[in-house]
């Protein structure tokens, strides 16, 4: 099979177009094409290879199946939460650990066993993405304190990369994403602003560290699910937006990573047109352009015309663009 569609096939599953089973499947009617005769040449009978059969899409029950797992591993975390929330003063040192530790191994044995035999990819790819977040929860209360919380952190978002590079799911790129959140919360309230110290500056370090949570992600996003990867560091860029409007005299810094985000999101959806990049740039722009355009000149109404007047301006601009490519072609 020409190696072209091998790295095709593995770009497409990467950015989310495909699943691995169809792109199997297309390989395999691929193999099957190559193996068979050209038209006019004689062979012999003995000699012409069995073509290899697609392999099929999986059944409409596997859904449920998946649908079921969800639900288990959904059933397990919230008894773990009703535990720890309802009894958690009562509970000794020993059995908060011991009911974190059970369910972090129960979740992420569950989703190697299915990972090893291939098996229900999303799900153990789910499952996983829950172990390491109560893997970290479990190594928190193990160790407690700001060095637990750190741990914690750290256990989790090791089990998260492990994850996203073994089983390459979705799912773990967000739980990847929530624990780098929770890591740079964490890092600026514990460590670059201890509670003995006083700083008036720890919104902007946590905008700070949003921006390189979006720069991790979008690096992560050139080997693995580029859509979801890209969006989230969107979202990692609007965080760090609210984070400068929060900020004193900050309003400029958000209006500029409220924008270079959604610049970028865009920039991408004209390539590959996913839709996503254009949902989650246009929220931003929705959300802290007006906020960051208020908080800085407390003037309502004149905000709103400026918005109605760039609005204007982008539509005219677009009409005249399309009509000017009209007739072109």
């Amino acid at each position: 099979m020409p190696s072209r569609l091998d790295d095709e096939l593995k770009r497409l599953v990467s950015a989310g177009v495909l699943r691995q089973y169809q792109a199997d499947a297309l390989r395999d009617a691929a193999d099957a094409d190559s193996a068979a005769p050209e038209p006019g040449t004689a062979t012999k009978p003995a000699e012409t290879p069995a073509p290899k059969q697609p392999r099929p899409a999986p059944p409409h029950s596997s859904a449920l199946m998946e649908v079921l797992g969800y639900i288990g591993g959904a059933l397990l975390l919230g008894a773990v939460a009703l535990l720890t929330v309802a009894n958690w003063g009562e509970m000794g040192r020993a059995a908060r650990i011991t009911t974190g530790t059970s369910a972090a191994v129960l979740l992420l044995a569950a989703a190697v066993v299915l990972a090893l035999f291939r098996r229900r990819e999303q799900l153990s790819s789910a499952l996983a993405s829950l172990g390491c977040c109560v893997a970290g929860f479990a190594t928190y209360v193990a160790i407690e304190g700001e060095a637990g919380r750190i741990a914690g952190v750290a256990v989790a978002l090791a089990l998260a990369a492990v994850g996203v590079w073994w089983l390459q799911g979705s799912s773990l790129l967000v739980a990847m994403f929530s624990i780098l959140a929770v890591g740079v919360l964490v890092i600026t309230s514990d460590v670059l602003t201890p509670a003995d110290s006083v700083h008036t500056n720890s919104a902007g370090i946590a905008g700070t560290g949003f921006i390189l949570v979006a720069f991790v992600l979008a690096l992560v996003g050139l080997v693995r699910d580029q859509v979801t990867s890209w969006s989230l560091a969107g979202a990692a860029m609007f965080s760090s937006s609210i984070c400068w409007l929060i900020q004193e005299r900050g309003e400029v810094m958000a209006l500029a990573v409220g924008t270079a985000g959604p610049a970028a999101l865009l920039v991408a959806y004209g390539r590959v047109h996913a839709s996503a990049y254009a949902v989650v740039g246009c929220s931003i722009l929705l959300v802290i352009w007006p906020t960051a355009l208020y908080q800085l000149t407390d003037n309502v109404a004149g905000v709103a015309i400026g918005l109605v007047v760039a609005s204007a301006g982008l539509l005219v601009a677009v009409l005249v663009l399309s009509r000017r490519q009209r007739r072109t072609t």
